[in-house]
C-alpha cells in the first residue's frame, strides 16, 4: 500500500465497534484534525478522495468476537494500517473497557498490535472527562445517573450481558487477557511534573509494557498527550479509549502541529427519521421511552420471533416503520427496552432454542436489524437520516448499506456525531447517520437527530 498521498498522517485508528470508531472521528475532527472513518481496509485510491486527511479510522468488529477471530481478521487490519506510516497506531476501545479473555479480548489485541511498531512502550489512555470516564490510580470510574461509579459497581457496565466488568483496577482486568507487564503512570505523578521520570522508570526494561497514563481532568489529559507525543519514538502501538485522540489533539494543538479546533454547526432538522436499536442499556431504553412519547412509532423486532423465522420477523418490521412514516411518525424498531426486558433475560434461552450460541445469535439480531434498515430505506429513498443504537447493531447496519466511509457533518452529543456517508450506490452517498453506542446520549437523544440543535 502506497503512503505517499500522506506523509503528514498523524494517526491511524481501527475501532472495536462502530460507535467507538465515529466517537473517535469526533474527537479528531472536532479537535481540528481532517479524519475520515472507512468500512474497509482503505488503499491508495481510497485515500486519495481525501486528500486533506491527517488522521485515518477502519469502523470493525473486534469487540464481539473471539481471539480466533483477532487473529484472522483483526491482525491484518492492523497491518495494513501500520503500513500508512502514521506514527500512532491506535486501537480505539470503549471507555468503559468493557472486554473479556474469550470476547473483545483488548490484551489480544495489544499482543497482536505492539509488535507492527517500533515503540519500547504501548501507552494506554482511557480517562475521557468530556463523556464522563476518569481513571485514578490506574482504577476506571463513569458517570451514570449523576453518579459516579467504579466500574464493577456501574449499574449497566457490572451486568453488561456479554461482558460484564467485575473488576475496576484496569491493570488486574488486562492481566486476565495477556501476560505483557503492566504499569502506571498516576494523576499525582502528572500533576507533580514527574510524568516524564515516571515514565522512564516504568520503559527501563528491555520489554514493550503496557503503560497506563491517568486521566482525572483536562490538566492530566493535556499531560497525557505530551507524553505519548514525546516519547513515541519511531512510532507506537496504543489500545486505548477516545481520550487518546483527545489528549494528542490538545497537545498537537499546543505545538502548532494542528491549527486549533474546527467550527462545525450544529445538526439542523429533518422532517422525520428512522431508528433502529439492539442496545439494551438502561440509557438507551430510557430515550426509547422518551421517543415514544414524542412522536416516535415503536415496533418491537422480538429476538425469539426472528431467530425462528427472520424473513417473517424483518418484513413484518419494514412494514410497520413505512407505515409510521406514512402516517408523519419517525419509526422506531427495537430488540429490548433495558437490561431487565424479558428479551435480554431469555436471549439464551431463545438461542438455545435456535440452536445457535449466544455469540451467533447475537450476530443474527444485528443482521436483523440491518436488513430492516435496508429494507427500509429501499422503500422510502427519501429518508436521509437515520440512527442506529447499540455498538454492534451499527456495525452490522453500517456495513449492509453500503457506506465506504464517513466524515464528521454537524454536533449533535458528544461521543455520537452527525456523519455524511460516501458510498459508490447514488443513493446511499450524502446519507445522514448517527451511530450510537449503548450509554450515551441524554433521554431526548432521539428527539434530537429529528430536530437538531439550537444554532
Amino acid at each position: 500500500m502506497s503512503t505517499e498521498p500522506h506523509l503528514t498522517l498523524l494517526l491511524a485508528y481501527y475501532g472495536d465497534d462502530f460507535t467507538g470508531s465515529t466517537d473517535a472521528l469526533e474527537a479528531l475532527t472536532l479537535a481540528g484534525v481532517p479524519t475520515v472513518l472507512f468500512f474497509q481496509t482503505p488503499d491508495a485510491q481510497a485515500l486519495r478522495r481525501f486528500p486533506q486527511v491527517r488522521a485515518v479510522g477502519l469502523a470493525g468488529h473486534a469487540r464481539g468476537r473471539s481471539p480466533d477471530w483477532m487473529h484472522e481478521h483483526l491482525a491484518p487490519a492492523l497491518q495494513a494500517l501500520a503500513a500508512l506510516g502514521a506514527p500512532v497506531l491506535h486501537y480505539k476501545v470503549c471507555s468503559t473497557f468493557d472486554s473479556s479473555p474469550a470476547i473483545g479480548s483488548i490484551g489480544c489485541a495489544i499482543d497482536i498490535g505492539v509488535p507492527l511498531m517500533p515503540g519500547s512502550w504501548s501507552p494506554m489512555v482511557v480517562g475521557v472527562p468530556r463523556l464522563g470516564r476518569y481513571t485514578a490510580f490506574g482504577h476506571l470510574f463513569a458517570m451514570a445517573q449523576g453518579k459516579g461509579w467504579r466500574l464493577d459497581r456501574h449499574p449497566t457496565m457490572s451486568r453488561h450481558p456479554v461482558t460484564p466488568m467485575a473488576e475496576g483496577d484496569l491493570a488486574v482486568h488486562l492481566g486476565a487477557q495477556t501476560t505483557r507487564r503492566r504499569t502506571l503512570v498516576d494523576f499525582t505523578q502528572l500533576k507533580a511534573g514527574a510524568g516524564d521520570s515516571a515514565l522512564q522508570a516504568a520503559t527501563s526494561g528491555d520489554d514493550q509494557p503496557v503503560v497506563l497514563i491517568d486521566v482525572l481532568d483536562d490538566e492530566t489529559l493535556r499531560e497525557a498527550g505530551r507524553l505519548v507525543w514525546q516519547h513515541r519514538g519511531a512510532g507506537v502501538f496504543s489500545a486505548s479509549s477516545s481520550g487518546l485522540s483527545y489528549a494528542l489533539a490538545t497537545h498537537w494543538q499546543s505545538i502548532g502541529e494542528i491549527a486549533g479546533p474546527a467550527v462545525l454547526p450544529p445538526a439542523g432538522p429533518v422532517p422525520a427519521i428512522a431508528v433502529v436499536s439492539g442496545s439494551c442499556s438502561p440509557v438507551t431504553a430510557g430515550q426509547i421511552d422518551w421517543a415514544l412519547g414524542h412522536g416516535f412509532a415503536g415496533h418491537r423486532l422480538s429476538p425469539e420471533a426472528l431467530l425462528t423465522d427472520e424473513s417473517a420477523a424483518v418484513s413484518e418490521a419494514v412494514a410497520a416503520a413505512c407505515a409510521a412514516l406514512d402516517h408523519g411518525k419517525c419509526p422506531l424498531v427495537y430488540t429490548a427496552r433495558g437490561p431487565d426486558d424479558p428479551a435480554v433475560q431469555q436471549f439464551a434461552e431463545h438461542a438455545r432454542a435456535a440452536g445457535l450460541s449466544r455469540e451467533d445469535a447475537a450476530l443474527r439480531t444485528g443482521q436483523a436489524l440491518a436488513r430492516v434498515m435496508q429494507g427500509l430505506l429501499d422503500r422510502r429513498p427519501g429518508l436521509r437520516r437515520v440512527a442506529v443504537a447499540g455498538g454492534d447493531s451499527s456495525g452490522e447496519v453500517a456495513a449492509a448499506l453500503g457506506v465506504l466511509a464517513l466524515t464528521m457533518q454537524a454536533r449533535l452529543a458528544p461521543g455520537a456525531p452527525l456523519c455524511r456517508a460516501w458510498s459508490d450506490r447514488p443513493e446511499r452517498d450524502g446519507l445522514e447517520l448517527v451511530l450510537k453506542g449503548g450509554q450515551m446520549g441524554e433521554p431526548d437523544f432521539f428527539g434530537r437527530v429529528r430536530d437538531g440543535l439550537p444554532s
